[in-house]
């Protein structure tokens, strides 16, 4: 039986929309038990990896409750959140306070929009970020080329997401665990097995790194690499757009 939240024709994106809508509040709590606070280092080393100077425009997809837009900010970045969920956003700006405003950076702006179709003109970011947002596009490639317009040259496109291990053994253990242990931990903290059970359902669908790597460099984006975490249960996607 098909996941309730998982469509994959017209209704793909309602059916998301749906689903964040339902556990925006909760969303970071889950995301703690979930990864056991790892999400918060993997969340950093996107940060990291996008590298923009304090001063430059940073662009961070699917932004969700803000974890890499306020990275990105504190490093005194002008940044812009983007999500289709108005819930998830809500939470973001629920948040949205600079607490020492001697630090140099700037609250982030959310605005609601389609990582598809990105309301900004080419080459005006420089820096790309989405974190867990690509798999639930209805088209990823499209995303990735969205993605890859609105950079600057000279531009990291960044793209952290669940990923599908190599190892046979490991696969089968990590997907053991998103068919059972991430739909319990939903149902006992959000009363909803079925957004967490999602997961599993649009990772079968999704090809994950290694065809991400690809599509970036079908793009023509240079110094592509995948850093796989957790053994390729989850993966950061980078590349560069050519100056």
């Amino acid at each position: 039986m098909s996941n309730i939240y998982y469509n994959p024709g017209e209704q793909h994106a309602a059916r998301v929309n749906d689903l964040f809508a339902t556990i925006a509040r909760r969303y970071d709590l889950l995301n703690d038990l979930q990864s056991f606070g790892l999400h918060r280092y993997w969340k950093h080393r996107v940060v990291k990896l996008a590298a923009v100077a304090a001063g430059g425009r940073a662009l961070d997809l699917c932004c969700g409750t803000g974890d890499i837009a306020f990275g990105l900010a504190r490093q005194g970045a002008e940044v812009v959140g983007l999500d289709f969920s108005q819930k998830m956003l809500d939470v973001a700006e629920s948040r949205n306070v600079i607490r020492d405003p001697r630090s140099g950076s700037r609250n982030p702006t959310f605005i609601r929009g389609d990582a598809q179709e990105l309301p900004f003109p080419d080459g005006l970011f420089e820096a790309v970020t989405m974190s867990y947002g690509l798999r639930n596009l209805s088209n990823w490639e499209a995303g990735l080329e969205e993605m890859q317009r609105v950079a600057r040259p000279g531009a990291r496109i960044v793209v952290l997401d669940f990923g599908k291990p190599a190892n046979p053994l490991w696969r089968n253990i990590y997907f053991s665990h998103l068919r059972l242990s991430v739909p319990l931990v939903g149902r006992l903290f959000s009363g909803n097995a079925e957004a967490y059970a999602y997961i599993l359902e649009s990772l079968k669908h999704y090809p994950a790194q290694l065809a991400v790597a690809e599509k970036m460099r079908s793009l023509k984006l240079v110094n592509v690499h995948v850093i796989d975490l957790l053994g390729g249960a989850m993966a950061i996607n980078c590349g560069e757009k050519p100056a």
